[in-house]
């Protein structure tokens, strides 16, 4: 692939920016507030992202429901989808308001409901309106407005292409870039099949970062390691790690010693157990069911003994009305 001899300006960060070093991916219908607080009990700087909420759920829905968090889960940043620079811009300034570290544009999502609203991975096609998105919510907002993407889409897939893309939205103020080391496509292949059958390329997203030093560059996709991350950052600036990290929790166990060099503060898998309960239990009270928090930990035991009794007898019994936290308690004896 061609590369491209041009660079960015210097990255100047925002004094709110978090440490992007390691980071849980947005993921729809699994990093709600309930899985961020969980994975908060693993690791105390890994930073944790939203699902993706589109503007037009903030600004005609419930933005309560979408916005609420526990300020115990910071640091965390809010993934929004849209396409309309105005109406992004008021969604920014919301999501600031409420507290969150950063705001992440999605420009990497492939499925059709996404592309019907013109957002996610389609607007990779329209470099300037996702520079003109950027600018209009930077120009709201002090904390950092940053840009999650595959590294191409469809047949927009060469190397001076994606380099276009990265100048173009960084120009308009964007420093941060994540990038899903695959490309999309968006027709044909389903969700799914787009997170596993086009081929990673990790040597695309580290040259990005050769060309455009004072860029930060995340990278994204199939890392399964801590190992692996390690060996990603010797090469880029950060690495998000998404289903591995949501099927197999305990992996951010280690995250805060290995990756942001803190004192080792490992808790077994029982104590994230119990540490977890009094959440459980001012959670019942304000009427939230107990299978809304529990299907987040269900992992938790992967590969360790009992694990499957574990994921039995939560799944089994955790839809129950009157399922409470003596449910994980009956659930832990398995693991024992």
């Amino acid at each position: 692939m061609q590369k491209s001899d041009k660079t960015s300006t210097p990255l100047v960060l925002s004094r709110h920016s978090p440490d992007r070093r390691f980071s849980v991916a947005p993921m729809l219908e699994w990093t709600d507030r309930h899985c961020r607080y969980f994975h908060r009990l693993l690791s105390q700087h890994t930073l944790l992202y939203t699902e993706m909420v589109t503007t037009g759920a903030l600004l005609h829905g419930n933005g309560e429901r979408f916005l609420k968090f526990n300020a115990q889960e910071q640091p965390v940043a809010f993934q929004l989808g849209g396409s309309n620079p105005t109406d992004l811009a008021v969604c920014a300034k919301m999501v600031e308001d409420y507290g969150y570290d950063e705001i992440n544009l999605n420009v990497g999502c492939p499925s059709d409901r996404v592309q019907n609203g013109r957002f996610g991975a389609c607007l990779m096609r329209e470099p300037a309106v996702v520079a003109d998105c950027v600018a209009a919510m930077q120009h709201v907002v002090k904390i950092p407005v940053t840009v999650k993407s595959r590294i191409g889409v469809d047949e927009r897939d060469s190397y001076p292409e994606l380099v276009e893309f990265i100048e173009k939205v960084a120009l308009a103020g964007c420093q941060t870039f994540i990038l899903h080391a695959r490309k999309a496509w968006l027709s044909g292949l389903s969700p799914k099949e787009n997170r596993e059958i086009p081929p990673l390329r990790y040597d695309i997203v580290q040259t990005i970062k050769q060309d455009f030093p004072a860029l930060e560059i995340i990278i994204n996709g199939g890392i399964t390691s801590l190992a692996s991350v390690e060996e990603q950052l010797k090469h880029v600036d950060g690495v998000m790690v998404g289903r591995e990290a949501y099927h197999n929790p305990f992996i951010l166990a280690e995250v805060d010693q290995r990756l942001f060099f803190q004192p080792s503060s490992l808790k077994s898998r029982a104590d994230i157990v119990f540490e977890l309960i009094p959440y459980v239990q001012a959670e019942l009270k304000q009427g939230t069911r107990l299978n809304s928090i529990s299907r987040h930990i269900l992992g938790l035991f992967h590969g360790e003994k009992g694990a499957r009794s574990w994921r039995r007898h939560l799944s089994e019994n955790a839809t129950q009305s009157v399922a409470d936290e003596q449910l994980l308690l009956q659930a832990l004896k398995f693991t024992q």
